[in-house]
C-alpha cells in the first residue's frame, strides 16, 4: 500500500517527496468516488502546498469540494488570501461556520470549547451534509509531537483522513512554495510561521518550534482536540 509509513522518506529531497504525495493522491483518486472525497483549507502555507499538489496532479483542476472552516475570528489577510486564491484557481470553496457560536461562548477563554464548536463541530457537520468519507488534510509529523505518530490513512469512524503531505518539513514547504511560485498569505511575510486564529496567533520566532507563535495552553491540549477531530 502506497500510504503505509516509511518515516525515511522525511529525510528524502522534495523531489521524492513531491512524489510520494501525488502516489498518495492517486490512491485515494482509486479508492474514493470522486464526490465523497474533501479537502481541508485553512489558508496556510501547508494546507495550500497540499491544494497545489492535488491541482498538479489534476493538470491544472481540483475536482474536489474544498472546506474551510470560518470561526469569524480569523486575520483579514487570511479571509482575503482564502477569497482571492479561490477565483483565481477556481475551485469549489464551501466555507462552514457556526453563526451562534459566539453567542454561546467568549472566544478563546477554555481552548478546548472553543476550538470544538467554531472547528471541530462545525467540520462534522459539513462532511455528514456533504456526504465526504475522505478528508484531505495537511498536517505534518515535524509540525506538532501530536502529530508526530499520524498514519497517512486515518479511520475516524464516519470518515478517513488522509494526510498526503505528513513527510513534509517546514523547510520543504516553503521550498516547494519559492520552486513553483506558489500563493501564500502576506502574514508569513510579517513574522508569523503558523497561523491561526486571532486571539491565539502571534508572530513567532525564527529560532525554535514553529508553533511558537500559538497559545501556549492550546498546544499543550492538543493530543485531546485531535481526538475529538481537530486537524
Amino acid at each position: 500500500m502506497v500510504g503505509r509509513e516509511d518515516k525515511s522518506i522525511a529525510f528524502q529531497n522534495l523531489e521524492k517527496k513531491v512524489q510520494k504525495s501525488l502516489a498518495l493522491i492517486a490512491e485515494i483518486k482509486s479508492t474514493f468516488e470522486q464526490e465523497k472525497i474533501g479537502l481541508a483549507w485553512t489558508g496556510g502555507k501547508d494546507s495550500t502546498t497540499l491544494l497545489s499538489l492535488v491541482r498538479m496532479f489534476f493538470q491544472g483542476k481540483i475536482p474536489y469540494r474544498v472546506f474551510n472552516i470560518d470561526t469569524s475570528v480569523k486575520f483579514p489577510e487570511i479571509y482575503h488570501f482564502r477569497d482571492s486564491l479561490a477565483k483565481e484557481w477556481a475551485f469549489d470553496l464551501i466555507v462552514l461556520r457556526h453563526p451562534e457560536a459566539k453567542k454561546i461562548i467568549t472566544t478563546a477563554r477554555d481552548h478546548a470549547e472553543c476550538c470544538t464548536l467554531l472547528k471541530t463541530n462545525v467540520l462534522h457537520d459539513g462532511l455528514r451534509k456533504y456526504g465526504i468519507k475522505v478528508l484531505l488534510t495537511a498536517i505534518r509529523w515535524d509540525e506538532h509531537s501530536a502529530r508526530a505518530e499520524e498514519p497517512y490513512f486515518a479511520d475516524r469512524g464516519d470518515h478517513v483522513r488522509a494526510h498526503p503531505i505528513l513527510h513534509f518539513m517546514e523547510r520543504d514547504i516553503w521550498q516547494y512554495i519559492r520552486d513553483h511560485d506558489i500563493p501564500y498569505c502576506e502574514l508569513y511575510d510579517k513574522g508569523y510561521r503558523s497561523l491561526g486564529c486571532i486571539p491565539c496567533t502571534s508572530v513567532s520566532s525564527n529560532s525554535g518550534p514553529e508553533r511558537n507563535g500559538r497559545s501556549f495552553d492550546k498546544e499543550e491540549i492538543m493530543n485531546k482536540l485531535r481526538e475529538q477531530g481537530y486537524f
